[in-house]
């Protein structure tokens, strides 16, 4: 053989291939296939490592910084409370004339025992016109950066440290009515959270230096954690929270030794980027602890991941080889052949195929190089290679979806017999009691918002009996005013002695039309229907059986219960009853609780002050559930209302649900990487190459009209552009010489 006959090979060979599509047809698929069965098996070794103590720490960590921000949104809820509170009061005092500095302050302690102090002050000279309560110092409230929210300029609520070392929140408002401005100044006690405490928990508020301004529980302020958690919380108060979060910077951190472990968590008192809050720039931060002393059990899955990873490989590989065995060589064989026909190399057989459908396509090509060597059309009957491209691709399928399937469906699943810390319910009733503690204060801070608005109808109506015939006009603005800026009411009105309806400003009274006005108190109205009806009444001081009435929007109580973090929440009356629930679940109004074990817990907790907690297993699984009752008092005294949640364990970070949703991760990548792989290839090529079987073995049966057309450029097509070119070389040799009759 000359040595030039390689060199000449290869050049033919290069010549053949020379049209060839790289980037279509079967390789893609089979490339990409192959490459993410490799990262899924990577990923499953990975992420199904041994989960040991850390991971129940970082359950507990993570509840400790939900308890935090709890904490720090009672705190800035009640601080802007009091801040809007005394606004509000002291822009129901406006008008022509001034009222009097010590009546506006006795109108004040009527309603509102809050603050330790009050005082109206001069401006001007800094005079002390009227005072109440503890001494104000009066050089701190008339320094300070003024707030652009107030016309007046009066200074921005802000903290002071009295010579006895206790912190106070001064707030200032302009007192506007008469020719001289005038001031009206409240301080009131830093109180941490109402977050019940214990022998293990410590609660902190710390500044925006790591100071503590006030504490509860043990005494750890000067232990080291305890200072580093200070200076840690201190520092993230200037971090910009996160869109949808908790409206501020949180975290958690441990603190202690390996073997006395405490975990930390803390909250910025904050607001989020464009959020009106008067104590969100106080720089106050809430740092919660608590004792771990529970051991964690260690979950152990590295094993497993490596064999399943291990068996993946061994299936990626497999798979991959019968695919390029059956579909990708005869697709590329017949691409081959049809190009040597029709270029007119005739001189040798069409090979043999296996597989159904390549075995139909090179029996046809057999037909027509006979064709084209003379012979006549034949209707053979279909080449029978064996099984079918689309019956291998569903069988590769199959194969990794037995892998795949187990994963996600059977294999690691931590049932109802997973360890909970003792810590993470004790956490669960912690936050149900600091949520009812919010409702009933959000509530009792209503009532007494309608008191003050009740003292400013009762003040119009005397001075209306005797000079103003408006009293009614007077009456009905200031219903609207505090309607416009008390987004918690739906209504405000005015019920006279029998409970008929005298002004009002909002929606529709749902106040009972046969029944006399409530008590000062807050009332449920309905115990049925689409919507509960809760309202706020407050007499009218010397108005002769008159009240006011603020209705309570559902929507408020709605965003009262509702906590990320804490799972299903609910507000129940003293009959089990749903009021309001959390936005995420919803709610059908005066249903009963989901789950007879939570309606034994509201029994059991209407005993105890503090509330309760179990941890709830059924067949399903578990769950944490809490009740905690209205307690402290108040106008709402009378309701016995409580709150109940109810989380499943599974949404907590615990390392047997953390190795189980691993596990349905590699399971779930399995089934993405195989149904979009398999799929790909069964549109690219199987559908196109039984079409193309049919094609060629109609071609070889006679049909010459029926002109060819690739659909893409691949394999498959280019196949079908040289039947085509086949095609047109049989209709010309079969047409009849020119001139012929």
């Amino acid at each position: 053989m000359p040595l030039s006959a390689p060199r000449g090979a290869r050049r033919r060979k290069l010549r053949r291939r020379a049209d060839m599509p790289l980037l279509g047809g079967a390789r893609p698929p089979i490339a990409a296939l192959l490459a993410l069965l490799l990262l899924v098996a990577g990923a499953t070794a990975l992420v199904l490592g041994d989960h040991d103590r850390t991971a129940v720490d970082k359950a507990v960590l993570s509840s400790q910084q939900r308890v935090a921000e709890d904490g720090a949104l009672a705190l800035r809820a009640s601080l802007d409370e009091s801040v809007t509170d005394l606004q509000r009061a002291a822009a129901l005092f406006a008008g022509p004339e001034a009222v009097p500095a010590d009546t506006v302050l006795d109108k004040l302690g009527k309603v509102y025992n809050k603050w330790r102090g009050l005082a109206v002050i001069d401006p001007a000279g800094g005079s002390l016109l009227a005072a109440r309560g503890e001494t104000i110092p009066l050089a701190d409230a008339l320094t300070g950066k003024k707030t652009d929210a107030d016309k007046d300029g009066a200074p921005a609520p802000r903290l002071v440290k009295l010579s006895s070392g206790d912190t106070r929140m001064l707030v200032t408002a302009a007192l506007r009515g008469g020719d001289k401005p005038r001031l009206l100044v409240a301080s009131g006690t830093l109180n941490v959270p109402g977050i019940s405490t214990g022998e293990n928990r410590s609660l902190l508020v710390v500044d925006s230096a790591g100071t503590v301004l006030a504490k509860d529980g043990p005494s750890i302020a000067r232990t080291a954690w305890a200072k580093r958690a200070a200076k840690t919380a201190a520092a993230a108060f200037a971090k910009i929270p996160e869109p949808g979060g908790h409206p501020g910077a949180s975290g958690n951190l441990m603190g202690g030794t390996d073997k006395h472990r405490t975990a930390v968590g803390y909250a910025a008192a904050g607001r989020a980027p464009g959020e009106t809050s008067p104590a969100g720039g106080l720089g106050l931060s809430v740092v919660t602890s608590v004792k771990v002393t529970e051991d964690a059990k260690a979950v152990r899955t590295q094993a497993f991941g490596l064999v399943a990873a291990a068996v993946l490989l061994l299936l990626a590989v497999l798979v991959t080889w019968v695919l390029i065995r059956t579909v990708q060589r005869p697709l590329i064989g017949l691409y081959l052949e049809s190009r040597r026909l029709g270029r007119g190399e005739l001189d040798r057989p069409v090979r043999a195929f296996r597989g159904r459908e390549p075995a139909r396509t090179g029996a046809a090509l057999e037909s027509l190089r006979g064709q084209l060597l003379g012979g006549r059309p034949t209707r053979a009957g279909r080449a029978r290679g064996g099984i079918g491209t689309r019956t291998t691709v569903i069988v590769c399928g199959v194969v990794l979806l037995a892998w795949a399937a187990p994963l996600l469906l059977l294999l690691n699943r931590a049932g109802s017999g997973v360890t909970v810390p003792k810590q993470l319910v004790e956490d669960q009733r912690r936050r149900t009691d600091t949520a009812a503690d919010r409702v009933r204060k959000a509530l009792n801070e209503g009532w007494a918002d309608v008191a003050s608005v009740a003292q400013i109808v009762g003040a119009g109506s005397e001075k209306g009996d005797k000079e103003d015939a408006d009293a009614g006009s007077a009456t009905k603005a200031v219903l609207q005013t505090t309607l416009r800026e008390h987004p918690r009411y739906r209504s405000v009105y005015v019920l006279d002695a029998d409970g008929k309806v005298l002004t009002r400003a909002g929606a529709s009274p749902r106040h009972p039309a046969d029944r006399k006005p409530y008590a000062d108190s807050v009332a449920q109205l309905n115990t049925s229907g689409k919507e509960p009806a809760v309202a706020a009444y407050a007499a009218v001081p010397g108005g002769k059986g008159r009240t006011v009435v603020g209705e309570y929007d559902p929507q408020f109580l709605i965003s009262m219960v509702t906590r990320p973090g804490l799972g299903q929440v609910w507000l129940v009356d003293d009959k089990h009853r749903i009021i309001a629930a959390d936005r995420q679940h919803g709610f059908r109004a005066f249903s009963k609780l989901p789950g007879s074990h939570l309606g034994d817990l509201v029994t059991k907790a209407r005993k105890d002050t503090n509330g309760t907690a179990l941890l709830h297993r059924s067949g399903g699984g578990s769950s944490l559930a809490a009740a905690a009752s209205f307690t402290g008092g108040g106008a709402v005294r009378d309701l016995n209302w409580q709150v109940v949640s109810e989380q499943p364990a599974s949404w907590l970070e615990l390392p047997e649900y953390t190795a189980q949703r691993h596990t349905m991760l590699a399971g779930l990548l399995g089934v993405t990487a195989a149904v979009a792989c398999l799929g790909w290839l069964h549109i690219i090529v199987v559908r196109p190459l039984r079409t193309l079987a049919d094609q060629a073995e109609a071609l070889a049966g006679g049909d010459r009209k029926t002109v060819l057309f690739p659909q893409h450029h691949d394999e498959a097509g280019a196949v079908v552009r040289n039947l085509e070119l086949i095609r047109q070389q049989l209709r010309t040799a079969e047409r009849p010489p020119a001139g012929r009759n």
